[in-house]
């Protein structure tokens, strides 16, 4: 009797140590897409509610509405490109990436008929969205090969099933994708040219001559970080775990374990997506001066404010909530 009671007291102490959860609500850009998988994987798999986080994921149609909703107060936190953090800077707010989790972006630009970019000129091109990081992505592409974003009519075809039909109905003559509709692509048109592939160590190297360019990350206001800096770890360290869970896991693991909306009914496509998608993780969930310069030149291509504003490159993100305890 005297065990049993000893049991329940200490039962009963842990619970009451136990801190009560801290709420935060995630914005996601397109939740389905692959490269934001590590923020759901991470609530799938329970590591926020390990780190003792009520984690409200939020999906909306793309990064710039997710942007729109951390900076109107809906959201806490964003999973999102390291692009905005610089657009916000340029417009004199401060924005920070607190975890990096790919270190490439994953992007290609691809085509059934087109085989050099240099014959884009005149052509239809399709990317997720007008201003998106897509759009900016082939704006550089084209200005590193001696071209004006004008030289090409683009066309918003998402980033997904639409995108697929776009580029195999041939309604653009090349596309900026991502996985797993390249590879389903791939799949249809065996003889599709890849154009300029981010999803690799020496296509990052050849396209923006860094060896890591951070893309997606998750990112908060200055004042949220500053006022929630535990809870900012808490988030890193759960969305590390996520990440050494996709290091550790086969593709066909992955595919079996991951939540519904991030596979297909190709089974092959989805395969060879995932095993570009652990090349693409960040090895630490740490981001460099070099690779948030890079992610600026890609930028000021397109845009005037980031190319002619007085940015400080390392206030827009942070290294410190990567620490283990």
């Amino acid at each position: 009797m005297r065990r049993c009671v000893l049991s329940a007291v200490l039962i009963l102490s842990a619970c009451a140590r136990r801190e009560p959860a801290a709420h935060v609500r995630l914005a996601v850009g397109g939740q389905a897409q692959l490269i934001y998988v590590v923020a759901t994987l991470a609530d799938s798999l329970g590591y926020y509610k390990d780190e003792s986080l009520d984690v409200a994921i939020e999906d909306f149609p793309g990064g710039a509405k997710s942007l729109e909703a951390l900076l109107g107060g809906s959201a806490d936190v964003v999973c999102g490109f390291y692009d905005h953090t610089l657009q916000m800077a340029a417009q004199g707010k401060s924005v920070r990436a607190f975890l990096a989790v790919l270190r490439y972006p994953g992007l290609a630009l691809a085509s059934p008929r087109v085989s050099k970019i240099e014959d884009l000129k005149g052509k239809i091109v399709g990317v997720s969205a007008a201003g998106s990081s897509t759009q900016m992505f082939l704006n550089y592409l084209l200005a590193t090969h001696g071209m004006k974003p004008e030289e090409v009519s683009v066309a918003s075809i998402g980033m997904s099933a639409t995108a697929v039909a776009a580029i195999t109905r041939g309604k653009v003559d090349a596309a900026v994708m991502t996985d797993p509709a390249l590879e389903i692509v791939r799949g249809e048109e065996p003889e599709l040219n890849v154009l300029a592939d981010t999803r690799t160590a020496e296509g990052v190297r050849e396209v923006f001559g860094v060896d890591q360019y951070p893309s997606v990350v998750f990112y908060s206001t200055a004042q949220w970080i500053g006022e929630h800096g535990d809870e900012a770890r808490k988030m890193a360290r759960a969305g590390l775990r996520a990440m050494d869970w996709l290091r550790t896991h086969s593709p066909q693991e992955i595919r079996a374990g991951m939540p519904k909306q991030f596979r297909t009914e190709n089974e092959a496509a989805d395969v060879e997506s995932l095993q570009s998608l652990q090349a693409m993780l960040s090895a630490d969930g740490r981001m460099s001066v070099e690779g948030a310069l890079a992610v600026r030149k890609v930028l000021g291509v397109s845009l005037e404010a980031v190319r002619s504003a007085d940015i400080d490159v390392g206030k827009t993100f942070s290294n410190e909530f990567l620490a283990v305890k």
